[in-house]
């Protein structure tokens, strides 16, 4: 045979963030920071808090236990499953393997794939990584199974109001409403201390925030220029942004993602021609020669690109970060979030035929540009409507989460170092809160082995 499966991509996809959060703005007041500090500077509103109750384990179990129940997936139908984390509870053992709990009452244990870290590109790993595998001699005709988790948390200071919390799943196969541009993406990859996390006593990681804003706008900038010089050559027409109808970043934090943007605008910009620059972007005139690698820092050439983006900033970019500004960062989520987002934000019909540019990056450092086309209304338009339908409960969880004071979230981080690697340990946080269907931790034993139990899900039982 040979040939490849048809439109392999998302098949479907499910989110799941934390019941409590914590208001930037009350943030900013309890810091003694300058009003609109988190609100303004970082673009951020609330962000998700974990209790000592849930882990990394806990979230991938309560988002791959919502995605195969909400679209009635039996268990036998996953031939693959991979995490992309850097949330790491244990050395050794792989959140994957946890995960087989819920396959093993069901008689499946031939299930392929591991971890994938590095820093916030772990999911995008995981994800290229099911793709090859549905398109490859080893595909056993079943889906793969792509999981994103993290809990982002960070010391008191300047970078805690940047952290967040949540999991991703996505289901992979062929004949996908949102179909991935087979053979098109550009990766950059390099050696850098930005962002790491060498204390594996702590949760919290080294910071180099600079460094870290840098090698961002530079990767972003050398994926989007190979990207473009790739799908050139592959559409046979000069590629730009006006060939996305949205693009989705991994967002830390939402003031970068509308710089992230504007960082694109001014490639378009410098690598157009000269005729091109006085046609398509008269008022960038002053910038004619500038040089982009001394640009990151650049307060003028910043502020001309993204007054000149602004209307592209809102109609391609900002419905994708709905999440992003509730929740924070979700580190290997982040972008798929993103992707939820802008599924939630428009209805099928309005996005059917759209294509939607994706820039991951993780710290240390990786990324990558990819695309993807989500399918006209032919064939595959009730597929697209029961993906969209599918994650109706995104709006509802976020509105029926529960605010805390921002004295509780600091003692619920302090609880969370304390206990770091403790055992045995009895988790002190409530259940009352959490969403039905959540999974939560009840006991560390002696021997750091980890127990979880289930909320019950609304459809059950009683939610607590």
């Amino acid at each position: 045979m040979g040939s490849w499966p048809d439109d392999v991509g998302i098949v479907a996809i499910e989110l799941t963030i934390p019941s409590l959060y914590v208001d930037q703005e009350e943030l900013e007041k309890y810091d003694g920071v300058s009003s609109g500090k988190y609100t303004v500077g970082l673009g951020q509103k609330a962000m998700g808090v974990c209790t000592d109750r849930e882990d990394v384990n806990s979230l991938c179990l309560t988002v791959v236990h919502k995605l195969l129940e909400k679209n009635h997936i039996d268990y036998s139908d996953i031939g693959r499953l991979e995490v992309g984390t850097e949330t790491i509870i244990d050395k050794s053992k792989s959140v994957k393997s946890v995960l087989m709990q819920l396959f093993e009452p069901h008689g499946v244990t031939d299930i392929e794939g591991i971890d994938t870290t590095n820093a916030c590109f772990g999911g995008t790993a995981a994800l290229f990584n099911a793709i090859s595998w549905v398109e490859s001699s080893a595909w056993n005709g079943k889906y793969a199974l792509v999981v994103a988790a993290d809990i982002a948390v960070y010391a008191k200071g300047a970078a805690r109001p940047t952290g967040g919390a949540g999991a991703v799943a996505m289901l992979i196969g062929p004949n996908a409403p949102l179909v991935f541009d087979r053979g098109l993406r550009a990766v950059h990859m390099r050696h850098v201390y930005d962002f790491y996390k060498p204390d594996l006593s702590s949760e919290y990681p080294v910071v180099d925030s600079k460094l870290s804003i840098q090698c961002y706008l530079s990767a972003l900038d050398k994926c989007y220029q190979t990207y473009c010089e790739k799908a050139s050559k592959f559409f046979q027409k000069k590629i730009d942004l006006s060939f996305f109808d949205a693009i989705l970043f991994h967002t830390p934090y939402c003031k970068l993602v509308q710089k992230s943007l504007a960082r694109l605008y001014l490639n378009d910009f410098y690598l157009a021609s000269l005729e091109q620059k006085e046609l398509k972007y008269p008022e960038l005139k002053s910038l004619q020669n500038i040089v982009l690698e001394k640009t990151y820092f650049d307060k003028d050439v910043e502020k001309a690109v993204m007054n000149s983006s602004k209307e592209l900033f809102s109609t391609k970019t900002s419905p994708s970060l709905l999440i992003a500004s509730q929740v924070g960062n979700m580190y290997t989520p982040s972008l798929y979030g993103g992707l939820v987002s802008l599924l939630v934000s428009k209805n099928p019909a309005e996005l059917a035929g759209k294509r939607v540019g994706l820039f991951s990056y993780g710290s240390g450092l990786a990324s990558a540009f990819y695309s993807l086309k989500i399918s006209e209304d032919g064939n595959n338009g009730t597929a697209l409507q029961k993906l969209i339908s599918n994650l109706t409960s995104v709006k509802i969880n976020l509105h029926q989460r529960q605010k805390i004071e921002p004295q509780e979230f600091e003692k619920f981080m302090d609880i969370r170092q304390k206990s770091n690697h403790s055992a045995p340990y009895e988790p002190l946080g409530s259940i009352e809160s959490f969403f039905p269907g959540t999974y939560y931790l009840t006991k560390i034993d002696e021997k750091y082995r980890r127990s979880y139990d289930r909320v019950p899900n609304a459809m059950n039982g009683h939610a607590h």
